[in-house]
């Protein structure tokens, strides 16, 4: 044969019968393989600038298309492997997005455009799991979605991919952008053709490789210690203590931007101009259009309401001093009032871009006014009272031993206990001894004493002039509280070692003893607003969440569960803090000039979370051990409230058992027993690098969970939740209220307590507006301050609540989106109790004198309106402005 000739020939051997046979079943399976026609819509928004298109961008991104250079997507098989790599799916044939330079628009605005696709599909390759896309024209565009209709095997319904990410020109990436469909697996439930890709996909998350300063389109998680706060290249004054790392300055971490180090202090990371915000952070944790067109919408009606009162105030006899409580009022009083309801909704609905939109008021407020602050509303004076002085402390108190004690080490600082006894308190004591108050858990204490005093020497060298202050209150029999006495302590003089000099005083309403009275509430109250901006606030919400946040996007697969049940509640937070390291919380920040700690503010936050322990983040945890509960295991959630009308302990209590059951309904869809939590490799890598790394300087701490059952991770996830959602709401929203007026929430004092004898105490005595007001925050401070908090307390446009998705398609197993619904449920009935509560007049702490109803708990849930602004209420899922 021609054929058996040829090879020997070649020295080859004939092809056997059976080679033949193979070539023959090959070609069988060509004529019965069927290829079909898949119908899918791909969701996109093109690159824009804040709420503008790029124009530019669009037109190059045409020019590309028209010369071949498209976005192609390759569907990618759940059944059949890749011949090149075994290990991978099979890849589809290349489709792309259809009647791009028709489709996209010549609007200016920017918006998403839905694309037709259509692809090839050989039935033989099951239903695809996943799917790769190509970007080849000039420039990003932001992928939301992709959804497949129809699918044969799907049973007949849709097959969705949430992607919400930006992608980029393909030569910017190392491998091909993957997404996977809204199927959540285990590692080890993993469908094999996808477990190689679920793996390269966060490797390429973790890229512990890439060196130098990141880039935009860089998608790297990693960490880095708070060593950008200082500018030390500007001189030792404007140097900072780097932040974590050391013994002596723990903190958590925050993420990496690889930006060169200062060319004085190899260890401080060099900063970005004031005005270049773009700070890198990976480009999906970045603002979406619309939030940063609200933020800069927000910050340019502060700076102007700064502004206006600033110039006026260069032709006041008093520069930058209020001469009275009515210069003050006038921040918000006069002007031209705007109108609210439908006309001005009618005209913002016309106004194509965010940006301009959000600076029309939508509030009814003045022109170029800063708004009224709800404290003010009912009353001008009620802010005074020592009911609402207390109130509004409430959510800090813990129960006293009498006379209180220090915890500070005695060697070095000497006796710190507290100089009040019985005698200054009895006449405020409603007839009670202490002995008495103290066995019906009526005394209570709000003490910032051993928290600043081992920094009052450095502070107080400075134009501050403050106080460690212990303030001590009765709960009464209708559940209010009454101040009975407040305690301003100084280091002494002749050094710190030798203890605390104290001065206690106590209430009084008329003549100077009034005044006098009135000043030690206020040097109370700026202790307390500085302890919650930079405890409460930043250090226990915005600074431990985000080490979370890294390790997730490091660790678990955005097929995981648990990802995709804490990804929510990660958004827009490590964009927010790196914007506060720049603007902030930085050296010469905004925070250091209008908060009393000043250049310490930082330091000071580091000594705190000394003591951070995650497990007492739980709130039936903290308020154990704040000693405002007792344990009552017939109770929901197994504590009883000492204070019965303590508004954020019962609203809050409420929110953390209905996320508790929703983190629990959810986790035991997936997790069968603790073994499936111990075998799970990502959830151990998860919290391990949680531990050692995002939180490495607390890592031998005893009190981690060892992550070994259902209940340990149940556990970690809810608190999780609930600082990043409910406790970061009750700690944020509620500012501009209350501290929108500054006199009432005072961040900074400037000078002592007067006494007796001298020039100041007899100002005090001839006009206590003049004094108070040279006594706390000065004009510029304040008016710095009040747009910082406006900018704070505002709600978003884009703003997605505790109970919401900003998909309906997260998940397509039915199980947790039946948990969810349920959630949202009894959010809603949670809803109804709050507004109950708050209309019932037995409870006196849930308005207080001022008339402000408690709405920090609020969930919103059922708000879908997108309005935003200033309402008080309402918990967005993350960490959020």
């Amino acid at each position: 044969m021609i054929h058996t000739d040829i090879a020997e020939i070649l020295c080859v051997k004939p092809k056997t019968e059976k080679r033949t046979k193979t070539m023959e079943e090959d070609v069988k399976k060509k004529k019965n393989k069927k290829t079909m026609k898949i119908e899918g819509e791909v969701v996109v928004m093109k690159k824009n600038l804040l709420d503008f298109k790029d124009a530019m961008a669009s037109f190059l991104d045409r020019v590309h298309e028209l010369l071949g250079r498209r976005v192609s997507l390759h569907l990618v098989s759940s059944l059949q492997p890749d011949p090149a790599n075994e290990k991978r799916g099979r890849l589809g044939k290349a489709a792309h997005l259809e009647k791009w330079v028709t489709k996209i628009k010549t609007s200016v605005t920017a918006e998403e455009t839905a694309f037709a696709v259509t692809f090839d599909w050989d039935e033989s390759m099951g239903p695809p799991a996943a799917f790769v896309i190509k970007n080849h024209h000039h420039s990003q565009f932001y992928l939301k979605s992709l959804t497949l209709r129809n699918f044969p095997g799907g049973e007949g319904g849709p097959i969705h991919f949430v992607c919400n990410s930006w992608i980029y020109p393909s030569h910017r990436y190392r491998s091909d952008r993957v997404f996977f469909s809204n199927k959540a697996y285990l590692p080890n439930e993993t469908p094999e053709l996808l477990k190689e890709l679920r793996k390269e996909e966060l490797k390429n998350l973790r890229d512990n490789e890439k060196g130098g300063e990141l880039k935009e389109w860089d998608r790297v998680y990693d960490y880095a210690y708070y060593n950008d706060l200082g500018a030390p290249d500007k001189g030792p004054d404007s140097a900072r203590p780097v932040l974590g790392g050391s013994p002596d300055f723990p903190y958590p971490r925050r993420g990496k931007t690889g930006r060169k180090p200062t060319k004085s202090d190899p260890k401080s990371e060099s900063r970005l101009a004031l005005l270049n915000l773009n700070i890198y952070v990976p480009r999906d944790e970045r603002f979406s259009h619309v939030k940063f067109s609200d933020f800069l919408a927000y910050a340019l009606k502060s700076v102007t309401q700064v502004l206006v009162p600033e110039i006026a105030s260069v032709c006041d006899k008093t520069i930058n001093e209020f001469d009275s409580f009515e210069d003050v009022f006038h921040l918000y009083d006069g002007s031209i009032k705007l109108a609210n309801g439908h006309t001005i909704s009618k005209l913002r609905d016309v106004i194509p871009w965010e940006m301009f939109r959000e600076l029309v008021r939508n509030d009814g407020e003045r022109f170029l006014k800063f708004p009224l602050p709800d404290v003010l509303k009912e009353s001008r004076s009620a802010w005074r009272t020592d009911e609402e002085f207390a109130r509004e402390m409430l959510a800090g108190l813990n129960p006293v031993e009498f006379p209180p004690k220090s915890n500070l080490d005695s060697t070095r600082y000497g006796n710190q206990h507290s100089s009040i006894r019985e005698e200054h308190i009895k006449p405020h004591m409603n007839g009670l001894s202490v002995k008495e108050a103290l066995g019906q858990n009526k005394l209570y204490i709000l003490d910032h004493h051993d928290a600043l005093m081992p920094y009052l020497t450095r502070i107080n060298s400075t134009n501050t002039k403050t106080y460690a202050t212990r303030t001590l209150l009765l709960l009464q029999e209708d559940g209010t509280l009454k101040p009975l006495a407040i305690e301003l302590s100084l280091p002494h003089a002749q050094g710190e070692s030798h203890g605390a000099v104290s001065k206690i005083f106590t209430p009084a309403e008329k003549g100077v003893e009034g005044s006098v009275w009135q000043l030690a509430k206020a040097y109370a109250a700026v202790n307390d607003s500085g302890y919650h901006q930079l405890i409460s606030h930043w250090l226990k919400t915005h600074a431990v969440i985000e080490p979370f946040i890294i390790a997730s996007n490091r660790q678990l697969s955005v097929v995981h569960p648990i990802y995709k049940l804490l990804h929510p509640h990660f958004r827009d937070t490590m964009n927010i803090n790196a914007l506060a390291r720049h603007v902030l919380i930085n050296s010469d920040g905004v925070l250091e000039r209008t908060v009393f700690p000043g250049r310490y503010a930082m330091e000071m936050s580091s000594s705190i979370y000394k003591n951070w322990v995650f497990t007492d983040q739980a709130l039936p945890k903290d308020l154990l051990k704040r000693g405002v509960a007792v344990e009552n295991p017939s109770s929901d959630n197994g504590i009883e409230l000492l204070i019965e009308d303590y508004p954020f302990a019962v609203d809050g209590l409420e929110i953390w058992s209905a996320i508790k059951t929703w983190v629990r309904e959810y986790c035991t869809i997936y997790y069968k027993n603790d073994k499936a939590v111990q075998n799970d490799t990502e959830i151990q890598e998860w919290w391990n690098e949680v531990r050692t790394e995002g939180h490495g300087d607390l890592q031998h701490e005893s009190w981690w969970p060892s992550m070994q059952t259902c209940d340990d991770l149940m556990e970690a996830c809810t608190i999780i939740i609930w600082v990043a959602s409910a406790l970061h709401a009750a700690v944020n929203f509620g500012q501009y209220p209350y501290a929108g007026f500054l006199p009432n929430r005072p961040t900074v004092s400037r000078r002592f307590m007067p006494e007796p004898g001298t020039e100041e105490y007899t100002e005090l005595e001839e006009n206590e507006e003049v004094a108070f007001l040279k006594t706390i925050t000065p004009q510029l401070q304040t008016l710095l301050g009040i747009s910082i908090i406006e900018i704070l307390s505002m709600h978003s446009t884009d703003e997605i609540y505790l109970g919401q998705r900003d998909s309906p398609n997260w998940t397509v197993d039915d199980e947790p989106l039946e948990a969810f619904k349920r959630f949202g449920k009894s959010l809603e009935l949670i809803e109804n109790n709050i507004i109950q509560r708050n209309n019932d007049k037995k409870f006196k702490n849930r308005t207080g004198p001022v008339n402000i109803p408690y709405t920090l708990l609020y969930p919103n849930t059922t708000d879908y309106t997108r309005e935003g602004g200033l309402t008080g209420k309402g918990i967005p899922n993350s960490v959020s402005i």
